[in-house]
This record gives C-alpha cells, structure tokens and sequence, in this order.
C-alpha cells in the first residue's frame, strides 16, 4: 500500500479508457505536500520548470499542479491555460508568505514559496509531519461526459477551507509569438477546473459536484485533487491526489 493513504479503486466496465472512472481515496498520517507551479507559455524562462514539475508524479507523497497564469498575454501570445484566478492565488499567497515578488516561473509547496532546487527538500519535509486535516475523496464518470466528485474535509485550524482541482496531463502547444515564438511546449499537471475556497464550518465541510467532462480533454490523462488551506497563514494541511486510484485499479486487473 503506498506511503500515507488508503486506496479502493477499481475500473468501470465499458469504460477501459477512462483511467479515473472510479476512485476512492483518504488522507492517511503522513502530510502529502501540495506542489503549486505557476507559469505560462510567454514567459521564456518557464519551460525548464515545466519540465521540472512534470517529472513529479501526483502518489501519496506529493500533489503537482500547474497553473497558467495570463499576465504574459500581451506580448503577443495567449496562453490557452490560463485563467485569471490563478493570477490572483499567486498574488495571494506572495503576500500570505511574505514573498519579495510575483513571477514566473514561482514555485510553491505547501503554500510557501520556494526555489526550484529547495522542492524536494521542502516536499520530505512537509511528508515527515503530522497532517492537520483529514480528507476523503471520491469520483467517477457519470455517462461518458461527466465527472462525479464528492468530497469531505475536517480540521481544528479555524480558517481552514477546502480547494478541488482536475488536471490534465500530455498537454502541448506550437507557440507561434510571443517570448517562446517557434517552439513547442510540453506540460502536464495542468489545471483545468478549479474549486474553492469552500470554509470548514464547525472544522468540517463536503463537496459534491458533477463537472462536464470538455470534448478536448482526454480522459486517461485527468488527475483529481484536494486540499486543505489555512486561509489566515496560506499553511496547505493536507492534501490528496486521485490519480493513483487508476494505478491501483490497472494493478489489480
């Protein structure tokens, strides 16, 4: 069983390429260490970051995300990934931490800022400590087209809340302006839907949503996770990635 999470998983019949048609997965004792990239296909310097976070691979350890931010648009090219939000998070969390700046490519684990080479350091550190939140995650495939996501969330922190994301992997652009003009790039761990914050009222609170699955997406390479924020520190108290789940399932047929 791998490191820090108990995992029920199996694959729906009818449904062979979808790799995360049923899951079921919980937070165990150790902390997995939520790793947040942001970037964007303007920025010159973000590839090799790219490349970085796209060698992690999302298991009880660690939860890789990507998110595209827009802010590099006007210099010709638009990042196809990017959402606004994203750019406020990132502004968020710098002031939360006490970061000199935004920029990219920014790396973040655990809601702190880091350098690329401190990410896995700081992501054995984070697995060593105790989490302090508990979460229970589940999904599967509704109809070929939905996404079917429940999920609860405990802990003592007061401003804890609750994020949900579903990435996507095998992800390439041919950037035909801007500061990548000419090249293609590669990413995974992308982030294509974003929830939250959702409070834990009373220290708990569930989700429930069905999320229409894009005719773009390409099903075998989505990810699910969750994660548990202190809203007043920016602290990340655990979090959980489903992606395994489909391992599991492909493990034991």
């Amino acid at each position: 069983m791998p490191y820090g999470q108990t995992l029920i998983a199996a694959l729906v019949a009818g449904l062979p390429s979808v790799g995360l048609a049923a899951c079921d997965v919980q937070s165990g004792p150790g902390t997995a260490a939520l790793v947040e990239l942001y970037t964007s296909e303007g920025c010159s310097s973000c590839p090799p970051a790219d490349r970085q976070l796209g060698q992690l691979r999302q298991d009880a350890t660690l939860v890789p995300l990507a998110l595209h931010v827009g802010y590099w648009d006007d210099l010709g090219w638009r990042d196809p990934y990017a959402q606004d939000g994203f750019a406020k998070r990132q502004s968020a969390l710098v002031e939360l931490g006490g970061a000199r700046a935004v920029y990219t490519p920014q790396f973040f684990v655990g809601g702190t800022a880091v350098r690329p080479t401190a990410v896995a350091d700081r992501v054995r550190q984070l697995n060593g400590q105790a989490p302090e939140a508990r979460i229970h995650l589940q999904a599967h495939v509704e109809g070929g087209d939905r996404l079917a996501i429940s999920a609860t969330a405990e802990s003592a922190i007061a401003h804890a809340a609750l994020y949900l994301a579903v990435a996507e992997n095998g992800l390439s652009s041919q950037v035909r302006d801007g500061e990548n003009r000419g090249r293609r790039l590669s990413h995974d761990h992308v982030v294509r839907t974003w929830i939250g914050p959702l409070a834990l009222h009373g220290g708990s609170v569930a989700l429930e949503r069905s999320i229409p699955l894009a005719p773009t997406w390409q099903l075998d390479q989505l990810e699910i996770s969750t994660f548990v924020q202190d809203q007043n520190s920016g602290r990340v108290l655990q979090a959980v990635g489903a992606s395994q789940c489909a391992d599991a399932g492909e493990a034991g047929s």
